[in-house]
């Protein structure tokens, strides 16, 4: 059965690099099953849950924002936050959504610190979600 390498990096380091048999992304237009020889696509990459299959097995990455490219033998990822079930620390992750819906209630705030409060409300919840709804395996450190 064929694979293709799925490579997601972060700002500071390669987060995942291996062949995988799918790979489940969180797209801006809802989320997109991509299988081996899939036809060349960029997409936006909103917070999120990517699924990742392989030898039988899934396992799961939250993610921030960022973008996708998938080709027919290859998708990378590039994020603003890629973190294992492991990795989220979970009370953190409960106070950054309680300080940024604090601040979307203030009616007084910017633009720009609104859409601040809203990624970091985005990420937050996309860790709790793979902390918290099974996905407890991760993914195992290939870095």
């Amino acid at each position: 059965m064929p694979t293709l390498r799925l490579e997601v990096v972060t700002p500071t380091e390669k987060t995942y690099s291996e062949e995988v048999d799918m790979v489940t992304i969180p797209g801006a237009d809802g989320e997109y099953g991509i299988l081996p020889q899939h036809i060349p696509l960029i997409t936006q990459l909103k917070p999120g849950a990517l699924k990742i299959q392989r030898g039988g097995q899934e396992s799961f990455l939250a993610t921030g924002g960022g973008f996708a490219e998938v080709l027919p033998d290859r998708v990378s990822i590039l994020t603003d936050m890629a973190m294992t079930a492991a990795d989220v620390d979970e009370s953190a992750a409960q106070a950054a959504i309680d300080r940024a819906k604090a601040t979307l209630q203030d009616k007084s705030i910017g633009t720009e610190a609104q859409a601040e409060a809203e990624a970091m409300l985005a990420r937050s919840l996309a860790q709790l979600h793979v902390k918290r709804h099974g996905h407890g395996q991760g993914v195992p450190d290939s870095r």
